[in-house]
């Protein structure tokens, strides 16, 4: 590595397009090192605390102003007792890990996530997996920017001018929302509505048993779509129907096109001439990390043979919070890993008063 670093002498040039000294392409090293480098140019890998945090950075202020102009844009702005507003910020991340996207997200003060939104089930999803499969045709991936501002709302709303981003005009002014804001109760209902009815007024049929599942058919091809909040999983017997699709979708909404379906949230996909593998090591990662359990001994069973769980009584209780959030991660888990499901549902049967041997048990 050392000699790999030194051949690839990289000088000034502007990003994406660098003069350099010798042949560094043949250097996967540096070929690497210049990849994320410049990748990190673009993004910021760290999550603000805070409005002040934010500002701070450059690409965070990019964020910020992003989601101000798809509000603009979508017209979601006298007088009615105004919300809040509060800023979210995440990072996305891709399937390796690296910071693709900095998200800046405008809510109502009340942050009530998108666990209102109509999401396909795991076994939905692992079902379409082995259809697209059995089919020999791949599925893919995009995404809608801001999903929740493209959604209309019936009520009558009023929000309060975002910190740090009052209009130096009208500073005590407020927005009028026309469409739904995220954080808001109806939001993830509205954009549901929205994108329901757009597909189907363009054919699509939606499943009689999962709402999130869509079908259209033409001269005997056959397209499948499949939502969750705001990401869309879509494939076909037609390559060209499904670039219709995608195209269709642009013109409707603002959309991240993403190609292959490769990572959905928790799993991680491979589509190949010989089948299609899905696992969660960069999850499994993540809690291991979270819980530190990273000293952990491998096991040859999903459970050891020889540990009996204290009942309710007895033991030395452990953090109950901490357990549970342990039993709803492995929980998660179990959409590639099968085999872990008993023991850990034998686990969870401890949630109440949860004792050492029980972690002890998970932890191993």
């Amino acid at each position: 590595m050392g000699s790999d670093l030194r051949d690839c002498s990289i000088s000034a040039g502007p990003v994406g397009s660098p003069s350099t000294k010798g042949d560094w392409r043949h250097s996967p090293v540096c070929y690497t090192l210049f990849a994320f480098f410049s990748h990190s140019a673009y993004v910021a890998t760290f999550e603000p605390r805070d409005v002040s945090h934010a500002l701070s950075d450059s690409n965070w202020v990019n964020a910020t102003h992003e989601e101000l102009e798809n509000f603009e844009r979508n017209h979601p702005p006298p007088n009615y007792r105004p919300i809040g507003t509060k800023w979210v910020f995440k990072n996305k991340q891709g399937e390796n890990g690296m910071v693709v996207r900095n998200k800046a997200r405008l809510k109502e003060r009340i942050d009530y996530e998108e666990t209102f939104a109509p999401v396909a089930r795991l076994e939905a999803i692992r079902i379409l997996l082995a259809f697209a499969a059995s089919k020999g045709f791949k599925l893919q991936q995009m995404d809608v920017k801001s999903a929740f501002l493209n959604g209309f709302i019936e009520e009558e709303e009023y929000v309060r001018q975002p910190f740090g981003f009052e209009s130096a005009r009208f500073p005590d002014r407020v927005y009028k929302l026309r469409k739904a804001l995220y954080g808001l109760k109806q939001a993830p209902r509205a954009w549901y509505d929205r994108l329901k009815s757009f597909l189907l007024k363009s054919g699509f049929v939606m499943g009689s048993v999962d709402k999130t599942l869509f079908l259209v058919s033409h001269g005997g091809d056959t397209l499948i779509v499949q939502i969750y909040v705001d990401g869309i999983i879509f494939g076909g017997s037609s390559h060209a129907l499904a670039s219709s699709f995608a195209e269709q979708m642009s013109r409707e909404f603002e959309m991240s096109l993403m190609g292959e379906l490769q990572f959905f949230p928790g799993l991680q996909i491979k589509q190949g001439p010989e089948g299609t593998f899905v696992h969660q090591v960069k999850y499994t990662r993540d809690i291991l990390k979270k819980f530190e359990m990273g000293d952990s001994n491998p096991m040859t069973t999903p459970m050891s043979t020889n540990t009996a769980l204290d009942a309710v009584e007895d033991g030395e209780a452990v953090d109950q919070k901490e357990f549970r959030g342990m039993i709803g991660s492995l929980l998660y888990l179990t959409a590639t890993r099968p085999d872990i499901q008993f023991a850990v549902c034998l686990c969870s049967r401890y949630q109440a008063s949860p004792r050492t041997s029980c972690r002890t048990e998970m932890c191993d």
